[in-house]
């Protein structure tokens, strides 16, 4: 068995971004947009192809002239966040280019392993066997080859700093070759395209008018946005600005928002067009001040809401503070397939369920699984188990800790992440048997969710410990591990010793009748009677 990773409460997300849609544009206001979106996109591509032929000889003054070449076609704001942009896109591609690697380097340990065994040698728990047969074989050492062929590819491009970005998405960037399977016609594929490559962007400034001075947002919703220098002359307000006929209103947060503008804190600005639906958003976000995580004992305190993530549904299940079962188990569905929209919504409804039902049981946390299959996704650790890797691949680990950690917080609620090793395995073992009734089915899932809210509260999986050797009884302690020793009720009032009387002799140490004469003189009955003997005293 490894070694179990500690729980730890998760950290409250540290910023905020509410949408709405821009309504009532009029064709001069798309016309706009469309233009600024489109010279700022185009200013935005030429600085990433100069940052990644830079590598990694970049330094502060190569960042400063590149700031000062946008700065003539643009401003100095929009200049910065271009450039900010540009950095935090290149430094994702650094990120996704050593995980490619660290995949590559997994899948060639295991086929190295596996060709190394005999052909037909059966696997354990721990590693896999050896190949089938010798098609087998040879097949993988084929695909073995050709890894080591993309590992030192990836390892010669990232010593030498080389990221290979697609500005648009890679994903539909290769849409343009299967304009049939996506449905899409070559003019809608390209106004998808541009609308992905504009940047129509900006980051906030405390201190200036309304939190930003590229694209200024009143209180009352007015919009405006200040001109490239080349685009000057569409302005329609003094200063190079182009004030919006369309308003905002922020539904969601458009409190705190307006706070933030009314008192010139900084809120950053990004303007989007939804192609299929021909729509207009701004999405306005900002930082939260850092607040301090609550201790992990005060999130124990009220009890826990175990939660275990599945393919399909969460299985959750209430524990008191001293890891014992309340209630039933519970289930929130969702249904993963269809489009991105589609699952996010399913996603967000589910955990809007959960979070409704543990405010309703009065628990300060959620315990959850800390879930990472990158390791696990690898075609060759698991084989011609093909189902079970796309069941693994469809798992939203990722989507689901950034979006239950914001949903939470909003809530008042807590999450603490629990190490998933052995979870299910022991709450099948220990819980899913005993809390079966005529009236209630248990689940390995919602036996799993007891484990995670067991182990989030510190308590072990396993309901009782091994009695003592010697004399299985309470003098090496108290038995069972699912409350303190301070705890009321643990164990109920002992009985007084003259209870636990053979058969037939009351409290009193007096016999109800005499025992039966036997047929034997070696079992003659005993003529004084059992009387039990007082305590001794010590002074």
């Amino acid at each position: 068995m490894r070694e179990l990773a500690a729980s730890f409460v998760v950290p409250d997300p540290s910023g905020v971004a509410v949408r709405d849609r821009l309504k009532h544009l009029t064709p001069q206001d798309e016309e706009v947009l469309r233009a600024v979106g489109a010279h700022q996109g185009a200013l935005a591509s030429r600085d990433l192809r100069a940052r990644c032929a830079q590598g990694l000889a970049h330094s502060a003054e190569s960042w400063a002239a590149r700031k000062r070449d946008l700065t003539r076609e643009s401003s100095s704001r929009i200049a910065g966040a271009i450039t900010k942009a540009t950095h935090a896109q290149w430094a994702l591609a650094r990120r996704c280019q050593a995980a490619h690697i660290r995949s590559l380097e997994a899948g060639i340990k295991t086929l190295r392993y596996r060709l190394s065994l005999p052909i037909g040698q059966k696997g354990t728990k721990r590693a896999a066997g050896g190949y089938r047969s010798k098609w087998e074989w040879f097949q993988k050492s084929r695909r073995l080859t050709a890894l080591e062929a993309r590992h030192t590819a990836a390892a010669t491009d990232r010593e030498a700093g080389r990221v290979r970005v697609v500005r648009g998405g890679k994903r539909l960037f290769n849409t343009r070759h299967h304009l049939a399977e996506a449905g899409l016609t070559k003019g809608q594929w390209r106004q998808r395209w541009e609308a992905e490559r504009w940047f129509l962007a900006a980051d906030g400034e405390s201190g200036k008018r309304f939190g930003n001075e590229t694209i200024r947002v009143t209180p009352t919703g007015e919009v405006s946005i200040k001109l490239p220098a080349p685009l000057a002359y569409l302005a329609n307000a003094p200063h190079g600005r182009y004030t919006l006929t369309g308003t905002v209103a922020f539904a969601h947060r458009g409190v705190e928002w307006a706070d933030r503008a009314a008192a010139n804190r900084s809120v950053a600005y990004r303007i989007h067009l939804d192609t299929d639906r021909g729509r207009w958003y701004l999405t306005a976000s900002w930082q939260r001040p850092l607040v301090q995580t609550i201790p992990l004992e005060a999130a124990r305190a009220r009890g826990m809401i175990g939660v275990d993530t599945n393919a399909d549904h969460f299985a959750a299940y209430q524990l008191d503070k001293h890891g014992n079962p309340v209630g039933e188990p519970r289930r929130f569905g969702y249904d993963l397939s269809g489009t991105a929209t589609h699952r996010d919504a399913q996603i967000r409804h589910a955990l809007t369920r959960l979070l409704h039902w543990a405010t309703q049981c009065g628990v300060a946390a959620i315990g959850i699984e800390d879930l990472d299959f990158a390791a696990e996704k690898t075609r060759e650790k698991h084989g011609r188990r093909k189902r079970f890797r796309q069941l693994i691949s469809g798992l939203p680990t990722g989507k689901l800790k950034a979006r239950l950690v914001s949903m939470a917080a909003e809530h008042g609620l807590s999450i603490v992440a629990v190490d998933p090793a052995y979870t299910s395995m022991w709450g099948g073992e220990h819980w899913q048997k005993p809390l079966v009734t005529p009236r209630r089915g248990m689940s390995r899932h919602d036996a799993a969710g007891i484990a995670i809210g067991r182990r989030a509260l510190g308590h072990p999986i396993r309901r009782r410990t091994t009695p003592p050797r010697a004399h299985q009884s309470d003098v090496h302690g108290h038995r069972t591990v699912q409350a303190s020793p301070g705890a009321r009720g643990r164990e109920g009032t002992r009985p007084p010793a003259t209870d636990h009387a053979p058969r037939g002799v009351s409290p009193n140490g007096m016999r109800k009748r005499q025992p039966s004469a036997s047929n034997t003189v070696r079992d003659a009955p005993r003529t004084h009677q059992w009387v039990q003997d007082s305590l001794m005293h010590t002074g």
